[in-house]
């Protein structure tokens, strides 16, 4: 929201009739080698508050990550008000904005509710006994006597008094105690209640949330001119490509008030926003022919080619050994994942106000910790000079433009002294956004006759996903160097249990733009994991289904597929043979899939559990896909709000279905070549099924991030799907109906061992 709260930290602390919860300002953590992380060193001079109770009654709640519309906002406030006992409206979270919240670094891995929430429980128990004391001192009665509820201590008599009359006259600041005694989860009356969501009515009513809706006095409007190097970071060119810009080209255009130009990067600001873009197009400028860019045209390819460090993650057993022996199977399979875009609905836009005294910025990041270091590098200010105020834009999923367009802001707006605002194009946002990156992963697996995995080699090519500031990049003031990231891990080693088993990561330099985006390296590598499983039960002879629950020995996976076989009504179907050759033109099929999301360097830390089962339709003329249901399972852990962990499911869902039918980034020459929704198609509301979310009772449980893992087994469970319906592999994501018709049509001239 653009207005964090009414009262700044500083005035928090300084405030009479006043009850804070603190800590220490600590140093940003810094990456691990080979993972992303800010180079900040910056670290706050006064302490970082959790939860303010005021006199007043209003209580306050500061967390560090930011709502990506996934309605955390209502799940914080629901943890802090079971904790102090009072409703859950009664709380305002405070969400991101630099100056204001705990630097609790990016918000990513679904980690806000299983990490980042867990010092705010402790706040909120810590105030409540704090104001149990109050009362207890005022009274004379024992602590113990006394109970809470509605913003009142309560006596024995019940007698009551506020929250906010016990504090008057007083000023009270304590360091968090993560040792404090918190609420046993048998006695929760918030938390694991569906709560309505506090965002949506701002939203539903046009009330100022969206970043794109920002307005300040004196504002003006600002359109970048990006090089011609589109979704490209690094190489000698970057930042050196720009010969000359005719700044005559746009002095008769109306309100037209400059043109900035920095190494390669070119801006344009006017008094209104269609001025600007009308410049943008009218700006004659002229740039040095690119050298020869590596073909994209077939990802696969390139990555195969591209040198690689590999990266030995997990070696259990000898796998070699257990291969070729007598009774056995090996099979190799490749799986390859296209490069995709985050698609944000709405191109990213920012507002930034230069000033020497401070400098402020609205923006849709999901890091605004990582955005002040960059900005800081970018205008040669010190973090504490600048103001990151965080609100809601269109959805990212990961790394779009949202930093992109604020370092576009900020620059215009100090060459102009005043506030500019800029918003991107859709085919600047579509050519320069950080991709997910394209991937590709070698599986090989020795069976026996009697069912048994004995030996299983992983191996996974992940081109790496850093994408510093394109700003930085542009004017020079970053290297445009390649960079390794070692992200090519989450969810590497499989959850199935095998005696021999081998797991490696190969680390590129990335090939084209990337960075991280929902599930990262993890959903392409558990499509792999997922395919591959239900290749060698039918290799087996196995019922799909049965074969995993064989292979697992994780109790709470086991009980999460067989809750979802159950609610979708699965049929075992041990060797069975898919039935493709009825003559029938639509073939139906069903598949299933299973995963649990593994973030961070390996071994990582886990998230939610989750599986699918699909049922589908498939056209074997027309190629055409048509899912008819998807019966999703997640075990989550303690529920905070079951209406938004159903959400996050719906939205994990309807992504992967998109991601895994329809999108591809398009290459010409090297270059993004996906400008428009016409070049990069995504999932339309006539093509949703029916879904159908089974939460799996965990109450009590920590609670697991659920932001990512339903996204995970998806493509698994519909390739699996076209398999039983069609009796043919499909290895390389969007099944589109070219996709589906040229794979059938190549499988019908090969023998059938060679396209199962």
């Amino acid at each position: 929201m653009p207005t964090a709260a009414a009262l700044t930290r500083g005035e928090l602390l300084a405030r009479n009739g006043c009850l804070t919860i603190v800590r220490q300002p600590l140093a940003p953590v810094k990456p691990a080698p080979g993972q992303p992380g800010s180079g900040s060193s910056y670290v706050q001079d006064s302490p970082e508050i959790f939860v303010a109770v005021l006199d007043d009654g209003r209580i306050l709640a500061f967390n560090g990550h930011v709502d990506l519309g996934t309605g955390i906002r209502t799940s914080l406030a629901q943890i802090v008000a079971e904790e102090l006992d009072v409703p859950a409206p009664r709380v305002k979270i405070i969400l991101g904005d630099s100056a204001e919240v705990p630097n609790q670094g990016p918000t990513i891995a679904s980690a806000t509710i299983q990490i980042s929430a867990v010092p705010l429980r402790f706040a909120a128990a810590q105030a409540r006994l704090v104001l149990i004391g109050l009362a207890a001192q005022r009274w004379g009665i024992h602590a113990v006597k006394l109970a809470t509820d509605d913003g009142y201590v309560i006596a024995p008599d019940n007698t009551r008094i506020s929250f906010g009359d016990l504090l008057q006259g007083q000023r009270i600041s304590l360091s968090i105690d993560s040792s404090v005694a918190v609420k046993d989860p048998s006695s929760y009356r918030i938390v694991g209640r569906a709560t309505p969501r506090v965002d949506l009515p701002a939203k539903a009513t046009g009330t100022l949330t969206f970043v794109h809706d920002m307005r300040v006095p004196g504002m003006l409007h600002g359109r970048v001119v990006r090089p011609p190097y589109a979704g490209h970071d690094c190489g000698a060119f970057v930042g050196k490509t720009l010969i000359d810009v005719d700044r005559s080209s746009v002095d008769t255009l109306p309100g037209v008030r400059g043109v900035v130009v920095i190494g390669d990067f070119v801006g344009v600001v006017a008094e209104r926003e269609e001025q600007a873009i009308r410049a943008a197009r009218a700006l004659r400028v002229r740039w040095r022919p690119l050298p020869p860019l590596p073909s994209l045209d077939n990802p696969a390819e390139a990555i195969a080619q591209a040198p690689s460090q590999r990266r030995l993650l997990l070696e259990e057993g000898d796998v070699g050994s257990v291969q070729g022996q007598a009774g056995t199977t090996t099979l190799t399979r490749s799986y390859v994942w296209p490069y995709q875009m985050h698609g944000s609905i709405g191109p990213s836009c920012a507002l930034a106000d230069y000033q020497d005294g401070r400098i402020k910025v609205w923006s849709g990041t999901q890091n605004p910790q990582t955005l002040r270091y960059d900005l800081s590098r970018l205008v040669g200010r010190d973090e504490a000079d600048i103001d990151i105020v965080r609100m809601e834009a269109s959805g990212c999923y990961g790394r779009n433009c949202a930093d992109d367009v604020a370092g576009d802001a900020l620059l215009l707006s100090r060459a102009m002294g005043r506030p500019v605002r800029v918003q991107l194009s859709r085919a600047d946002e579509h050519q320069w956004e950080p991709k997910g990156t394209a991937q590709v992963v070698d599986v090989t697996g020795t069976v026996s006759r009697s069912g048994e995995t004995l030996g299983y080699t992983f191996a996974s090519r992940y081109p790496s996903n850093d994408a510093p500031l394109l700003a930085l990049l542009l004017t020079g003031t970053t290297p445009a160097e390649p960079r390794v990231f070692e992200m090519g891990d989450r969810t590497a080693v499989t959850p199935y249990t095998f005696a021999h088993r081998r797991f490696v990561c190969h680390d590129l330099a990335p090939l084209v733009r990337a960075s991280w985006f929902r599930g990262v390296s993890a959903l392409p590598n558990s499509f792999a994991h997922d395919v591959f499983i239900d290749e060698l039960a039918f290799e087996t002879g196995a019922d799909p289904l049965a074969f995993r629950l064989r292979h697992l020995k994780d109790e709470r996976a086991v009980a999460l597929l067989e809750a979802v076989a159950e609610r979708a009504g699965w049929q075992a179907r041990a060797g069975r043979a898919p039935a493709h050759d009825t003559g029938e033109r639509v073939l139906r099929g069903r598949g299933v899939a299973y995963a649990r999301y593994v973030h961070s360097r390996f071994p990582g830390f886990g998230a939610a559990w989750s599986a699918w089962i699909v049922d589908l339709e498939v056209d074997t003329v027309s190629g055409e896909i048509r899912i008819s249901r998807v019966t999703v399972g997640q075990d989550t852990g303690t529920v905070i709000n079951p209406d938004g962990v159903r959400h996050q499911i719906h939205g994990n869902v309807i992504q992967t279905l998109s991601r895994t039918m329809k999108e591809r980034v398009r290459f010409t020459e090297g270059l993004v070549a996906s400008k428009e929704w016409g070049s990069y198609p995504i999932l339309t509301f006539p093509e949703l099924p029916p879904v159908d979310v089974v939460l799996v009772d965990r109450q009590g449980e920590p609670p697991l991030g659920s932001g990512e893992s339903a996204s995970l087994p998806g493509a698994a469970a519909i390739s699996n799907a076209l398999f039983d319906a069609t009796g043919v592999r499909f290895r390389a994501p969007p099944f589109t109906p070219d996709a589906v018709r040229a794979t059938l049509q190549a499988a019908a001239t090969r023998v059938p061992a060679e396209h199962r």
